[in-house]
């Protein structure tokens, strides 16, 4: 696993050009009106079923900013490239807007009086059905994805659509402190990445700011996340793997812990990648952020790519449920 993310972009390179993949705009009719979600469709010439990645923007983003069709760098934008490479299906929604008129989800956190109170459990429950009527995705490789409040919004689907996920990932974002929603009882693998500077999602558990003023609800702490998700693995205390990534640039502050329970990568599994320093912005090689916005976010990782990453944990698994 140590050189998985760079032995995949120097495969990448050595296999010549790669086929481009098409993009639509599709609506589902929900009782809250139209949503509006992008999906990603591989090349004809990847026949036969598709794996299904379902991406969830943060707090104030986009689907197109998502896809680095907006201003900004887009780290996980670069799900496009995978999906080019491995003839994979993207679905990514817009959120609804909420009280401050931001588009975001509504995610568990009780005490998050801004979010939107849309279903969307169901909304994307829809996407994700459609995508198996419709567009070949194989309902046994069906993840998610999400940064900041859409990784608040993956813990949400892990315990409520958990029978449908193979795994889920959470960027910047951990599970509600205070919770409006059940535990969750489906075992589930779970990637978590978490910078221990971020000054928005506190990796110690407490209050989610919004640049040091206006709080958005309370998570509980990032390591007590991936423990909660160990234990309803039934994985052992002790990690398969612990290993800090090889350092790319000496001027990066921060660095890549990678901490794995579980041996198997088609089993389940929890992964977490703890990035000391790091900041409230997904990790990226290729997709760096502006100085100014780091200045507002923290530092960001650049040992890895978080889309690279989180398809090199969600390849080999296999939903085993009947649904």
């Amino acid at each position: 696993m140590k050189f998985r993310v760079l032995l995949a972009a120097m495969l990448a390179a050595a296999s010549g050009p790669i086929a481009a993949h098409t993009l639509q705009t599709l609506t589902v009719a929900r009782p809250e009106g139209p949503r509006q979600y992008q999906l990603v469709l591989p090349d004809g010439t990847h026949t036969g079923k598709h794996p299904l990645i379902v991406l969830l923007h943060g707090h104030g983003g986009s689907a197109a900013q998502l896809l680095g069709k907006a201003r900004g760098a887009a780290p996980l934008s670069v799900w496009l490239e995978i999906a080019d490479r491995e003839g994979l299906l993207l679905a990514v929604p817009d959120g609804a807007k909420g009280s401050d008129n931001q588009q975001g989800w509504n995610d568990c956190r009780a005490d998050a009086t801004t979010n939107p109170h849309t279903d969307d459990v169901a909304f994307i429950a829809a996407i994700i059905d459609q995508a198996i009527a419709q567009h070949e995705a194989v309902p046994e490789r069906i993840f998610v994805m999400g940064m900041s409040n859409g990784g608040m919004m993956t813990f949400r689907l892990a315990g409520e659509l958990g029978q449908k996920l193979a795994g889920f990932s959470a960027v910047s974002s951990s599970m509600a402190a205070k919770s409006s929603c059940a535990a969750a009882t489906v075992p589930v693998s779970a990637l978590l990445i978490s910078g221990t500077a971020d000054p928005l999602v506190p990796y110690l558990g407490g209050q989610v700011r919004i640049f040091s003023s206006s709080t958005r609800g309370s998570v509980v702490g990032i390591e007590a996340a991936a423990d909660y998700y160990r234990k309803l693995d039934g994985l052992p205390e002790r990690a398969a793997v612990s290993i800090t990534l090889p350092h790319r640039d000496a001027d990066d502050k921060t660095r890549a812990e990678r901490t794995v329970w579980g041996a198997d990568p088609k089993r389940l599994q929890v992964e977490l990648v703890r990035i000391p320093a790091g900041g409230h912005v997904e990790p990226s090689m290729s997709k760096r952020i502006g100085g100014l916005y780091a200045h507002l976010v923290g530092p960001q990782n650049g040992d890895f790519e978080a889309a690279e990453e989180a398809w090199a944990f969600f390849k080999d698994k296999r939903n085993a449920r009947k649904l």
